[in-house]
């Protein structure tokens, strides 16, 4: 066998919560590529329609179902249901994820806990459905995508960025208690990631200058760009394949260099 294939996934079952599109439909995609059959869940039967279209017209055929991953309940019945339909799940990506960008001082509590019940709570959730068959098993891939805000504040993201920042330390822990079963928990923190929910920060002024908020991220990240789906694959791959099984507890920054950078002089 050649070295390549330590990033092969051939055999594997892969679920990535919701992945109908943006970041986690780039993940999913990159593991069929790789060998893996895909299950993904949303919020509601129309996303996964969506998102079972996407993936058709990539020649993928994914198994997709609704969810919500903040519900126990619904998430335990799932998980019979994806071992049952498909397989036990080896590599788990919590994906799922929310934004309220709100000065602190006027969001309210309710606000605040909904960010945390999704960004946080839900990957807790999740993850301790599949550790049990991942232990019978004798392996697991858990890969929570994080953020930049795991290590860095920003105005107006109090909420999302506790919550990544318990991610982080979530993920370390999972790799503490669990490593000893051979279950690698890792995490992704993107960086500035061109999505179309992005894509009005980058539009053009009618002057032709950038975006003030473009010019900022431009002037903020040593590889001068945003960075692109397609640039999250390969880590993903990576932290998904036998390559990484002695890799755990670890967060792949994958942000143009921004963390490391103080950025340019005015």
């Amino acid at each position: 066998m050649g070295f390549e294939q330590n990033f092969s996934l051939k055999g594997k079952v892969a679920w990535v919560t919701g992945a109908s599109y943006g970041i986690g439909f780039a993940i999913a995609t990159a593991y069929a590529q790789s060998g893996a059959t895909i299950v993904f869940n949303d919020i509601n039967a129309e996303l996964v329609e969506k998102g079972v279209k996407a993936y058709a017209e990539e020649g993928i055929k994914a198994h997709g179902y609704v969810c919500d991953v903040t519900d126990e309940a619904a998430v335990g019945e799932l998980v019979k249901k994806i071992e049952k339909e498909v397989g036990v799940v080896d590599i788990l990506v919590n994906n799922a994820g929310i934004i309220r960008r709100i000065p602190m001082t006027e969001m309210t509590a309710a606000e605040f806990r909904k960010v945390v019940d999704v960004d946080l709570n839900a990957p807790f959730i999740v993850s301790k459905a599949v550790i049990p068959s991942m232990i019978k098993k004798g392996h697991g891939k858990i890969i929570n995508i994080c953020s930049m805000m795991s290590e860095l504040g920003r105005e107006t993201v109090s909420a999302y960025a506790a919550a990544k920042g318990g991610l982080k330390m979530l993920t370390r822990n999972i790799c503490s208690e669990y490593g000893k079963y051979n279950i690698q928990c890792n995490g992704i923190g993107p960086g500035y990631i061109a999505t179309p929910q992005t894509a009005p920060l980058r539009e053009r002024q009618p002057d032709g200058s950038r975006h003030p908020f473009d010019s900022f991220i431009i002037a903020k990240t040593p590889a001068e760009r945003w960075g692109e789906t397609k640039d999250l694959m390969g880590p993903a791959v990576f932290l998904a394949s036998d390559a990484s099984n002695f890799v755990n507890g670890h967060i792949l920054y994958v942000d143009g260099g921004i963390l490391a950078y103080i950025g340019k002089q005015p």
